[in-house]
C-alpha cells in the first residue's frame, strides 16, 4: 500500500511539474525587455533570438535540451549548462534545464570515480569528443560543484524542490561532497600536494588527453603540468557552502554548520596560499613542479563568490577588465561586474558581447550570459524560494527606465518596471503570491506603496553603499508601485 501511495504521489508530482513547465514556458517565450537605453534593449533582443535559436528539437532522443557546447557537436557541457541555466529559465527553457541537470546528476558513477559525463549530445550519449569509456574520458573537476551550485540557484529561482529533494539530486549532492572529494584528493589541506593524476588509467599514457585530463583540476585547459587551479578551490568552497544551504533549508542545521565550516577552510586557503602580494593579484594555478602561475581562472573566483576582501575584489576586477578574454570567460562578466559595483563596465561587456563585430559572439554562452546580466544584473531581480520572495534594485548608470514583462519565477509570472532609480512597480500575473522587497540606492526618508506611505528600512550593501527598501505582499493579479522620497 505504501509503495502504491508513493508511486501515485510521485506521478502526481511529475504531472504538476509538467503543468508548471507548460504554463510558465508559454509566457516566457514572450519575455520582453524595454529600456530608455536603446543599446541595451537591442542587446537583449539579439540575445533572446540567438539563445532560443539553440533550443533542441523536440524529437531528439536525449529529450528537451539546448546547445551549450561548441555548436557543431549538438551537445551540452556541464560548465556551460551551469552558467546558462538561469538565462535559460528566463527564456522559458524550464523543461530543458530540468532534463539536462537531471542527466548530469544521474550519470555520476563509482566506475568514473563519481564523475558524470562532461558533455552529452542530442542522441542522449556521452559526447565522443570527450568520452571513450569509463576509464578514458575528459573531465574538469570543478564541474560537480558547478552543477551542485546551479541546481541550488534553479531551486531559488523556480521554487521547484525537485532540484534539491529528488533522490537523483540527493545522491549527486552526497557523493560530490564526500566520495568525489575523497577519491580525487581534494581536502582543503591537500590542494597543493595532491597527486597530479590520482585516478589515472593503467597503463597511463601522458600523450592521451583522455588519460591526462581524466580529472583536470581546473577549468583552464591550456595550462600544462597542472596540479591545482584556484578556480577548483573556489568551486569547492561554493559547492560545500551550497550543500550547507540545502541542508539548512531542510531543517538540518547541525549538519549544515559542519559543511559551512568545511567550506570556509577552502576560502581561507585561497586567501592564504593564492594571493600574490607582490603583484596584488591572485595566482590562478599551481604546477606539479611547485610553481604558482596566472592564467584565466580569476573569473571563477568571482563567479563562485569566493572573495570577501573588497580591496582584493577591486584588484581582481581591474585585472579582468584590463585584458581581452575569450568569449566563454567574458560571458560571465556582465553579471559579475553588476554584482560588484561596476555597473558601467558591466554595461560595456553587454554591448561588447552583443556587437556583431565581436569574434565568436554566436557561442551559446554569450547570449545566455547577456540575458542573465540584464535581468539579474541591471534589473537587480533576485528571487528566493525559501521565503517565496523577490528583491529588486535598479543598477542603471543614468536615471532612465527599464522594464521586463512575462518573466517566470517562483511558479508565477511577473512584470517589473523601474521608472527611474526612485520608483519601481511589480505586477504579479500568476497564481502565487510574492513578498517583494523593493530596494533603492540612497538614503530616503519616506516610502510609498501605491501612493500610501509605509515604513522604510535601510541597509548597507557589501560595497558600503546605503540602500533604502520597502517590503510588501503582492497577491495574484495585483500591481504594486513603490517609490521613495
Amino acid at each position: 500500500m505504501n509503495t502504491m501511495v508513493s508511486s501515485t504521489y510521485r506521478l502526481f508530482t511529475i504531472m504538476v511539474m509538467l503543468c508548471m513547465f507548460i504554463t510558465t514556458a508559454a509566457f516566457a517565450q514572450d519575455v520582453k525587455f524595454t529600456s530608455s537605453d536603446k543599446k541595451i534593449e537591442q542587446a537583449f533582443a539579439w540575445a533572446k533570438s540567438m539563445a532560443l535559436h539553440y533550443k533542441g528539437h523536440p524529437a531528439d532522443p536525449v529529450g528537451p535540451w539546448y546547445e551549450s557546447a561548441l555548436p557543431p557537436r549538438d551537445a551540452f557541457c556541464m560548465r556551460d549548462v551551469s552558467h546558462q541555466s538561469i538565462g535559460a529559465e528566463i527564456l522559458g527553457l524550464q523543461r530543458e534545464n530540468h532534463n539536462m541537470l537531471t542527466l548530469f546528476a544521474r550519470n555520476i558513477s563509482a566506475s568514473k570515480n563519481w564523475c558524470s559525463y562532461w558533455e552529452m549530445n542530442k542522441a542522449g550519449k556521452p559526447a565522443p569528443e570527450d568520452y571513450r569509456n569509463d576509464q578514458e574520458f575528459w573531465y574538469n573537476l570543478p564541474a560537480n560543484f558547478d552543477v551542485l551550485y546551479a541546481s541550488w540557484r534553479l531551486y531559488l529561482w523556480t521554487g521547484n524542490k525537485y532540484y534539491i529533494n529528488d533522490p537523483v539530486f540527493v545522491q549527486f549532492q552526497e557523493k560530490t561532497v564526500k566520495d568525489y572529494i575523497d577519491t580525487w584528493v581534494l581536502a582543503a589541506d591537500s590542494m597543493l600536494n595532491r597527486p597530479a593524476h590520482p585516478n589515472a588509467p593503467v597503463p597511463f599514457n601522458e600523450s592521451d588527453s583522455f588519460h591526462r585530463c581524466r580529472g583536470l583540476p581546473s577549468y583552464s585547459e591550456g595550462v600544462p603540468n597542472l596540479k591545482t587551479g584556484a578556480d577548483l578551490v573556489a568551486a569547492l568552497y561554493r559547492g560545500l557552502l551550497t550543500y550547507s544551504a540545502i541542508l539548512a533549508s531542510k531543517g538540518d542545521k547541525p549538519e549544515a554548520s559542519i559543511y559551512a565550516l568545511k567550506a570556509e577552510k577552502y576560502r581561507h586557503r585561497l586567501e592564504a596560499d593564492w594571493w600574490d602580494a607582490k603583484e596584488n593579484l591572485y595566482f590562478t594555478y599551481y604546477s606539479n613542479d611547485h610553481h604558482f602561475g596566472r592564467d584565466e581562472g580569476e573569473t571563477f573566483l568571482l563567479w563562485f563568490d569566493a572573495l570577501k576582501d573588497s580591496k582584493r575584489i577591486r584588484q581582481t576586477l581591474g585585472h579582468l577588465s584590463s585584458k581581452t578574454w575569450n568569449v566563454e570567460n567574458t560571458s560571465y562578466l556582465p553579471l559579475i561586474f553588476y554584482n560588484n559595483n561596476s555597473w558601467g563596465k558591466a554595461r560595456d561587456y553587454i554591448l561588447y558581447l552583443s556587437d556583431k563585430s565581436t569574434a565568436r559572439r554566436e557561442y551559446p554562452e554569450v547570449s545566455f550570459g547577456v540575458i542573465e546580466g540584464i535581468v539579474q544584473g541591471l534589473m537587480g531581480i533576485t528571487p528566493d524560494a525559501r521565503s517565496q520572495s523577490i528583491s529588486t534594485i535598479y543598477k542603471a548608470t543614468d536615471n532612465g527606465n527599464a522594464a521586463i514583462s512575462n518573466l517566470p519565477l517562483l511558479g508565477t509570472v511577473i512584470n517589473v518596471s523601474h521608472q527611474n532609480t526612485r520608483q519601481s512597480s511589480l505586477n504579479n500575473g500568476g497564481k502565487q503570491q510574492l513578498k517583494w522587497k523593493a530596494m533603492f540606492y540612497g538614503i530616503y526618508k519616506h516610502a510609498f506603496v501605491n501612493d500610501k506611505q509605509v515604513s522604510l528600512g535601510h541597509l548597507t550593501d557589501n560595497w558600503g553603499k546605503q540602500v533604502s527598501f520597502a517590503e510588501v505582499i503582492v497577491k495574484p493579479g495585483q500591481q504594486v508601485k513603490i517609490s521613495v522620497k
